[in-house]
């Protein structure tokens, strides 16, 4: 039987995903050095808040409020012993939410990174972080989510990782990972490395892709890079709403509404097929997200300069993928998508 998810996806060409969490939660009152998966369950009126806000926005798919909900990020807290209670507890909150809104909504169990480094370069283990992100797993599937999303990774044996836990727990998942370096992630892996890694999978992901990163532009060009390089899954695109910026004491993201609008549309236009935001994304930039999305028709596949003339530069040359690390990528010519 197939997942909600892909059922979903059978019969939609895009589907638009959620915000941020983190912003929305700091907008709430969290302050910096507090354990967000706490509020799970001391906070559970501001955490139905925060589920509430793309929901009621439109939103199709989103994330509890479990990223940093694995034994190895929890242990800055002492809260180690906690990550079945606080990954259920944020499930549960998802889940009765998701079931009242009177449509159909995905609830997406976050999983973030571990917080370590993968060995060889690091003392973590292959085995030692399937079993953190299993245990984090059980715990979202005991509170009823409909797919693991593994998010904002650098690493690749930190993706197969999570995507073994999530086969050994049972449940689809979705995965994607954070191109911040010159378009490429921390530890080096470019979009064409993640499109191969996932291709070979045994265990598939229900569609991957890139969150965060440094901008939506940015974010664009790796989801062309994705789908030059033969994307064998539905792609997911989840940009920041623009560059932060401190203001008052206060991180601040300068995209708008009006900024974010473009932006899902041209990431529909560049082929993908999940469409949401992530640092600095409100409620209010996923209403014009959505209508975007149902308004504008679809166009040709955005060229690079016509990216940038809409969302602002590219915060490198190229993208990590060329013959020399130093050459720009070639500019893609604009193609009809369907």
């Amino acid at each position: 039987m197939a997942d909600a998810l892909s059922e979903l996806l059978s019969t939609r060409d895009w589907l638009l995903a959620d915000g941020a969490t983190g912003t929305n939660l700091f907008n709430m009152g969290l302050n910096s050095g507090d354990n967000p998966e706490l509020w799970n369950v001391e906070r559970q009126d501001d955490i139905r808040e925060l589920y509430r806000g793309p929901i009621e926005a439109g939103s199709d798919i989103f994330l509890t409020n479990t990223f940093g909900g694995n034994a190895g990020r929890l242990t800055l807290h002492q809260l180690q012993d906690r990550v079945e209670e606080l990954n259920r507890a944020g499930a549960e909150i998802g889940r009765d939410l998701a079931d009242r809104s009177g449509r159909k909504v995905i609830v997406a169990g976050s999983m973030g990174p571990t917080g370590e480094v993968m060995a060889p370069l690091g003392a973590l283990t292959h085995d030692r972080a399937v079993e953190m992100f299993e245990e984090q797993a059980e715990g979202l599937k005991a509170g009823g989510v409909d797919v693991l999303w593994i998010e904002t990774i650098s690493a690749p044996e930190e993706y197969r990782a999570a995507a073994e836990a999530a086969r050994r727990v049972g449940l689809p998942w979705c995965g994607t990972m954070s191109f911040d370096t010159a378009g490429r992630t921390m530890m080096g892996t470019t979009s064409a490395d993640m499109t191969r890694i996932v291709g070979k999978m045994e265990a598939q992901p229900v569609a991957f892709g890139a969150n965060c990163g440094v901008g939506a532009s940015d974010l664009l060009r790796t989801v062309l890079g994705f789908v030059e390089a033969g994307a064998p899954l539905p792609v997911i695109a989840k940009g920041n709403a623009g560059i932060p910026k401190y203001v008052d004491g206060h991180i601040h993201y300068d995209g708008t509404p009006q900024v974010m609008a473009d932006y899902a549309a041209l990431a529909r236009d560049c082929g993908a097929r999940i469409i949401g935001g992530c640092c600095g994304t409100t409620p209010e930039h996923l209403v014009a997200m959505r209508e975007a999305l149902e308004t504008r028709p679809r166009g040709d596949t955005p060229t690079l300069a016509q990216i940038e003339e809409t969302l602002g530069g590219f915060s490198s040359a190229q993208d990590g993928t060329g013959d020399a690390a130093d050459q720009p990528r070639r500019e893609r010519r604009g193609r009809r998508r369907g």
